[in-house]
């Protein structure tokens, strides 16, 4: 075949540094949202479907390029977002995501639930901290998670 082709759904998530609640306002997080979006656009070809997440982190359905190495997709995002915050005033000075992340792939026809749970992630909240959502969503990907190292 001449032409290639991919259409690869991924959800990443992961946290600011020890889960410092550094997103606490709806502006910060929807500016936020606006530059992810377009870092991944335009600086490593995955674009966001919906970008969302809480006070102490972030979760986004995208588009996987067939161009770029997750490990890139994740890098490039991380720092151009941390260099993006620290720009936002002198209380983001020390801004920082933790080192590691969460990426799981998205069956076509489970994109549009993985896409409410995104838009609704202030009301999820309400009832499970970061670290449980992260353990069940590793338990229901079957990603095996050492908890001595998934924290920092």
């Amino acid at each position: 075949m001449p032409q290639s082709l991919a259409r690869v759904l991924v959800h990443i998530v992961y946290s600011t540094k020890d889960r410092r609640p550094w997103l606490q306002t709806e502006k910060i997080r929807t500016d936020l949202y606006k530059y992810k979006a377009t870092v991944l656009r335009d600086k490593v070809d995955s674009p966001a479907l919906i970008i969302g997440g809480v006070e102490d982190h972030i979760h986004a359905l995208c588009l996987l390029s067939r161009k770029f190495a997750i490990m890139k997709v994740i890098e490039v995002s991380k720092t151009a977002t941390t260099k993006w915050m620290k720009k936002q005033g002198p209380q983001y000075a020390k801004f920082e995501w933790q080192a590691g992340y969460g990426i799981f792939s998205v069956s076509e026809s489970n994109s549009e639930k993985v896409n409410e749970y995104i838009a609704n992630q202030a009301e999820h909240h309400k009832q499970a901290s970061f670290q449980n959502e992260f353990r069940s969503l590793c338990k229901k990907h079957r990603a095996d998670i050492d908890e001595r190292y998934v924290w920092d």
